[in-house]
């Protein structure tokens, strides 16, 4: 299993992007997706989670801004950013629990920088 997270760049203040994280492999169920960020000298931080019924929690410095979506067919997760702060600038990490034929395990993205310049 793998996840493929990407749609980071640099956006300035104010400005919006999303990102995107797709697992693949021999997945039998995705349970909980979400996202992470780890800004530079800080310990990773949650983010954003949607459970497997649709259900969505924020932290709450992203809550009114950044919107967590996922798309069940094709097992992504989705974050889109609006009105992004300098704040927001971190490598961000997709999460998601997933069922194999063999196990039930977290797995993480590769991270995808977002900087946003002030």
């Amino acid at each position: 299993v793998q996840l493929q997270a990407s749609g980071g760049g640099l956006v300035q203040a104010g400005g919006s992007l999303r990102l995107s994280c797709a697992a693949s492999g021999s997945i039998v169920s995705v349970y909980v997706m979400g996202w992470y960020r780890q800004a530079p000298g800080k310990q990773r931080e949650w983010v954003a989670t949607v459970s497997s019924g649709g259900t969505t929690n924020y932290v709450g410095s992203v809550q009114g801004r950044i919107t967590i979506s996922r798309d069940y067919a094709k097992n992504t997760v989705y974050l889109q950013m609006n009105s992004l702060k300098p704040e927001d600038t971190a490598v961000y990490y997709c999460h998601a629990m997933i069922r194999t034929v063999a196990t039930t395990q977290d797995y993480w993205g590769q991270g995808t920088q977002v900087t946003v310049s002030s």
